[in-house]
C-alpha cells in the first residue's frame, strides 16, 4: 500500500515559483496548493477539508510579510511546530535569523528543485523522493 500523499502549501506571488515547483513536486507524490498572498495562505491553513503536511513560504508579499505569518503559526499551539521552509531571495541577516529562530528551514532564490525536494523530505522525515521515471 501506497502512504499517504503530503500536502504541501506553496506561497509565492511569483507565478513561475508555482508553476515551476508544483508539476516537479506532483511528480514525486506530493499533493499541492498555490497562495500567492498571505490572505490566501491563511484561508488555506485554515481549511479543515485539506489538511496540510508543510509550507514553502516566501517573505515577500503583495499584503504583507511571510514572517509575520511564521510568527502567527509559532504563537498558536496548534501551529507551533508546523513544517515550515522559508524560499527568500531576502538576504538581510536579522530577517533570515529571525525565521531560523522561528524554527523555519531556509532556501535561497535561486534555488535547486532538487535540493528543495531533499529539504522537504528531511522536514517531513521522509525518505528522499525518487521521480518515477529516475527508478
Amino acid at each position: 500500500m501506497a502512504p499517504p500523499r503530503r500536502h504541501l502549501l506553496v506561497v509565492d506571488d511569483e507565478p513561475h515559483i508555482g508553476l515551476l515547483l508544483r508539476p516537479h513536486l506532483e511528480r514525486l507524490g506530493y499533493a499541492v496548493s498555490l497562495a500567492r498572498t498571505l490572505a490566501e495562505a491563511r484561508s488555506a491553513l485554515d481549511d479543515r477539508a485539506a489538511p496540510l503536511d508543510a509550507m514553502l513560504l516566501d517573505l515577500h508579499l503583495p499584503d504583507g510579510s511571510g514572517l509575520a505569518l511564521l510568527r502567527d503559526l509559532r504563537a498558536q499551539p496548534a501551529t507551533r511546530a508546523f513544517p515550515v521552509i522559508v524560499l527568500t531571495a531576502e538576504g538581510e541577516e536579522r530577517i533570515l535569523n529571525e525565521a531560523e529562530e522561528l524554527g523555519a528551514g531556509l532556501l535561497t532564490k535561486p534555488f535547486s528543485p532538487t535540493k528543495l525536494t531533499a529539504r522537504i523530505a528531511a522536514l517531513l522525515g521522509d525518505a528522499p523522493a525518487v521521480p518515477p521515471d529516475a527508478r
